[in-house]
């Protein structure tokens, strides 16, 4: 897998590079440039398809909206993972307060109930599997 990524990155820096030296020579542009111009345009339609291939090998893979939203305000994408694993944890943390909290009620509730309906009680836990009825 790390191979068809691997290819993407290297036809990606490839075709930057040649935008790169595309603007160069549109910006000092002179007429006796204009073989080496056409030439860096059809290398950028090269470019263009080779990503493209790669494109097919990668198709199975989705990327959340985002990440691409972290790299266009310029963050580190990989912020976007540690946010995700730091937001999970915290969720997971107040859900086993709320479990734990529920357990305690429910534990407070029985005691209680046991105190008051001691006979429908012990009938409820022999159906649990609690304790045998009396």
């Amino acid at each position: 897998m790390a191979e068809k990524f691997d290819s993407l990155e290297e036809h990606l820096e490839k075709f930057v590079e040649n935008i790169r030296q595309l603007g160069i020579i549109v910006s000092d542009f002179q007429p006796s440039s204009q073989t080496g111009l056409n030439q860096k345009l059809n290398f950028m339609v090269t470019g263009l398809q080779d990503i493209d291939k790669c494109r097919q090998q990668l198709h199975d893979i989705s990327v959340p909206l985002e990440v691409f939203e972290y790299i266009d305000q310029g963050r580190n994408p990989q912020l976007y993972t540690k946010e995700c694993l730091e937001r999970a944890l915290a969720k997971n943390e107040q859900v086993k307060g709320k479990i734990d909290t529920m357990k305690k009620f429910k534990s407070l509730l029985i005691q209680e109930l046991t105190k008051v309906f001691p006979e429908d009680m012990a009938k409820y836990k022999a159906i649990r599997g609690e304790d045998p009825p009396t």
